[in-house]
């Protein structure tokens, strides 16, 4: 159902309206007469007759025309009784105010769920509960009662009132920019925020979506609709909750780092949303975003009239992965020409007091740098908007002059331009000039940069996102009904892991290169297969009540003769018997020893919000010491099976030092991918690690495998 109905009422009951100044359902009714409400109010309280000069109803059935929303505000226990009301009228939406559900534990979890169940009864979307409420500002629908929100073209989904507070506060004070809509998505019980984003998507007055999110229902389904609106729409993001995971598992390693700030993370960037650490970088990245064009080459131009806010701006742009090119010799050689002798003019270029007496020559400067080929955008950093108050009065008139022509620049050659300034706290016309052209004008250079930053992160988006994945499962699309069959065998022995060597079997089916381990239920038989193999070999326990085996002392490596491998035969069976003396053992692998090589993990899990998602890093026993590791939401491209390998810290490791020569990465880059194709076939698997994986110059080798299933078979 489309969310026009809600977001555009044409009606609005206020349910719980009042006369005490001091409730919601005054001030609600209040500011929609004030801001001039297109539609029809109707208030509803028994108990009164008329509230601020509109006919009050007794209950929402009392009113003869038609309801779009109804805005309830009346307390959580009453919420179920309201919706019947509201379901048996034809009420298309509601918005509801209380807190009270889910978010206070078991029993408002109950009541929340009582609330959907009516809902959905009677085809109601509900926004909330626990929430500030929704603005529509285009058609003057407020009902927050905030005041004076200033109408623009970013829309905002905040799971904070103070939060949306406070980004409204600083769009009033330091921007010309506003919003098309604001909404309090709440505990997100019905209406979730990839609706939200379908719906900002196809919005005509909307240009960018800013979001401050503190838990998402439906992580996988947001992806989805996030990758569809940023290739048409910006999306800006704050998550919170960076500094707990929440998320433990014992199985495996996978399942003990996966934690939601790596997920979240890769996920959001992966889907093209931008983004952002501080909460004071929230606004300017939207404000930016919605006005202006995109960095297409991601190289970024300094200019600026002192050198210690160059070297600042070049360090911070540098750290957001954004280029300062060398400028053209052409340029030079044009700068120079207006410039004085001690200036610099390669990038950053820095004036050297040649702007002190004539502002204008910024201008000049601009012109020249952005008609360079090789400059995509322009920072600019330092006293402009302050020489008529730092050196003359005169001077501020010839900043008004530059002003206008740098945004009638930024309008003819598509290239952004973001000002820093020392005198931005004091409002000086120019500086509000500059915002009228939808300059973005800032009074720290770390905030300048990131503003500049977004738009170079946003082109670089915009010219890859073809390369990336969708993030839609095509479940079971290329499963083997061998690899179904040893999945369907554990089922029917209420087994919850796959043994090792079945799940080195399910490899292979997938065309992995896994080692064809031997199980050996006897010393003899353990001996004569190590023989068959030749050259060192591995014995390890194989039992479904053993997951560590290191642990159970289950493992003995480097063994070569047939004394050696019985004598650890026994010692294995002994130790597991004192380790767990009613595990089921079904016998011991024995399998070749792997070559030297760099050691690497890769496992996959369930991440409650993104669904399954896949882990690669610095492998072995010290992974989780080092977590030395990267996330990315399944399935994966071939690009990001690239990056992922690429951005850990140990990925020199892999390009060869010291006489060791570079491991194969094509090789790794296969294998992420065939984990990809694994988990997208077989939907009872929970958590897959591969651990270590030993990557040599030319190939692999798989050294354990352990495959864990859900719980209860998928359907």
């Amino acid at each position: 159902m489309s969310l026009n109905a809600i977001l555009n009422a044409e009606s609005v009951a206020v349910i719980g309206a009042s006369k005490n100044e001091t409730k919601r359902g005054y001030q609600t009714i209040r500011t929609l007469l004030d801001h001039k409400y297109e539609g029809t109010i109707y208030p509803v309280n028994p108990k009164e007759k008329r509230i601020l000069g509109l006919t009050c109803y007794a209950r929402i059935s009392d009113i003869e025309d038609d309801v779009d929303l109804a805005l309830v505000a009346t307390p959580a226990h009453t919420v179920p009784s309201v919706l019947e009301d509201c379901g048996n009228e034809g009420v298309s939406g509601a918005v509801i105010l209380a807190g009270g559900f889910g978010e206070t534990g078991e029993d408002g979890k109950n009541l929340e769920d009582r609330v959907v169940i009516t809902a959905r009864k009677y085809g109601i979307r509900l926004i909330g509960p626990n929430t500030s409420g929704m603005i529509n500002c285009h058609a003057n629908m407020n009902l927050v009662g905030m005041r004076d929100v200033p109408k623009g073209d970013i829309a905002l989904l905040s799971q904070s009132g103070n939060m949306a507070l406070s980004l409204i506060t600083e769009a009033k004070l330091k921007s010309q920019k506003g919003f098309s809509y604001y909404v309090g998505v709440g505990n997100e019980a019905d209406i979730r925020f990839h609706e939200y984003l379908e719906f900002f998507r196809q919005d005509p007055h909307t240009r960018a979506i800013l979001m401050y999110v503190e838990g998402m229902r439906n992580g996988r389904e947001f992806l989805q609709q996030a990758y569809k609106t940023t290739i048409e729409k910006p999306i800006v993001l704050l998550k919170s909750g960076r500094s707990s995971t929440g998320k433990r598992a014992a199985g495996s390693h996978t399942g003990a780092l996966a934690g939601i700030s790596e997920v979240a993370r890769s996920a959001f960037e992966r889907a093209g949303i931008i983004v952002i650490e501080h909460s004071d970088e929230l606004f300017p990245a939207a404000e930016a975003l919605s006005s202006l064009p995109p960095i297409k080459n991601n190289k970024v131009a300094i200019l600026a009239d002192g050198g210690g806010h160059a070297t600042i701006a070049a360090d911070v742009l540098t750290d957001l992965e954004v280029d300062i090119p060398e400028l053209g010799a052409a340029t030079q050689t044009k700068l120079r020409e207006i410039l004085p002798a001690a200036a610099t003019v390669r990038n950053p270029i820095d004036v050297a007091g040649g702007t002190d007496s004539d502002p204008t020559i910024f201008a000049d400067c601009a012109r020249i740098i952005l008609q360079d080929p090789n400059v995509g955008g322009l920072l600019m950093v330092g006293l402009f908007g302050g020489y008529g108050i730092r050196f003359a009065e005169s001077l501020a008139m010839a900043e008004e002059d530059v002003a206008h022509q740098m945004g009638k620049m930024v309008r003819a050659r598509r290239k952004p331009i973001v000002v820093h300034s020392l005198f931005n706290s004091e409002k000086p016309h120019p500086l509000s000039l500059l915002r009228y052209y939808n300059i973005p004008v800032h009074d720290s250079v770390e905030v300048a940069c990131k503003t500049i930053g977004v738009l170079a992160q946003y082109g670089r988006y915009l010219t890859s996102y073809h390369a990336k994945t969708n993030f839609v499962f095509n479940w079971a699309a290329k499963a083997k009904s061998d690899c179904s069959a040893i999945i369907a065998k554990a089922r029917s022995e209420n087994r919850r892991y796959l043994l090792e060597h079945e799940a080195k079997r399910l490899l292979r089916m997938h065309d992995v290169s896994a080692h064809q381990d031997e199980l050996a239920r006897t010393a003899d038989e353990a001996a004569e297969i190590a023989e068959q193999i030749g050259g060192e070999v591995v014995l390890k326990i194989v039992s479904p009540d053993i997951l560590h085996k290191s642990d159970a002392g289950g493992v003995k490596v480097r063994l070569k003769t047939e004394t050696e491998i019985r004598k650890a035969f026994k010692e294995i069976m002994a130790s597991v018997q004192r380790y767990r003396p009613l595990a089921d053992i079904r016998g011991v692998l024995v399998a070749p020893m792997a070559r030297e090589g760099i050691e690497v993990i890769i496992g996959t899990k369930l991440d409650d919000q993104f669904g399954p998602v896949i882990m690669y890093g610095l492998g072995g026993v010290m992974v989780e010491i080092l977590k030395d590791v990267t996330f990315r939401v399944l399935p994966i491209s071939p690009n990001s099976a690239k990056k992922m390998i690429d951005e850990i810290k140990a990925a020199p490791l892999l390009n060869g030092f010291r006489g060791i020569p570079a491991c194969d990465k094509k090789a790794m880059r296969r294998l992420l991918l065939k984990c990809s194709e694994i988990v997208e076939s077989y939907p009872d698997i929970e958590e897959m690690d591969l651990n270590p994986v030993i990557v040599h110059e030319k190939g692999l080798s798989i050294v354990d495998a352990r495959i864990i299933l859900k719980s209860k078979k998928c359907g």
